[in-house]
């Protein structure tokens, strides 16, 4: 793990480090490629979706293409762990939200901007959506 550097104090700060599993450090090990195929099939999927719902609440295209830049700024880095092995050792995460050793995961905006855009799905799909009964 990097050197922490305090933006805001102790609350936010920079810290590098290379995930090399999945969200919350989650370890995959042998199954990497299997969950990297798994996310450019999710990417072509939610690129499908975005498409098929151009026409929809600002809402909606917002939250989707959210967690589609997400997932492509994240499958850059787990895609050049196989280009480049050794220099790339996982996904480069480096912001560290906490208060003294009580610490959240360290992130990226990469999953930020998937987490803010399934909470707006999420949102518009139980408040917003049209109700088809």
């Amino acid at each position: 793990m990097g050197t922490p550097h305090d933006i805001i104090g102790n609350f936010f700060r920079i810290t590098f480090v290379e995930n090399p599993g999945v969200a919350f450090g989650i370890s995959v090990g042998k199954y990497l490629p299997i969950i990297t195929v798994l996310s450019f099939f999710a990417i072509g999927l939610v690129s499908y979706y975005l498409y098929i719902e151009r026409d929809k609440r600002l809402e909606l295209r917002l939250g989707l293409a959210l967690i589609l830049g997400g997932a492509i700024g994240n499958m850059i880095d787990r895609v050049l762990m196989f280009i480049i092995p050794g220099k790339y050792t996982g996904v480069v995460d480096f912001i560290d939200i906490g208060i003294n050793q009580h610490r959240w995961y360290i992130f990226n905006v990469a999953d930020a901007s998937v987490t803010i855009g399934i909470t707006l799905v999420l949102l518009y799909s139980l408040f917003l959506a049209e109700n088809k009964q």
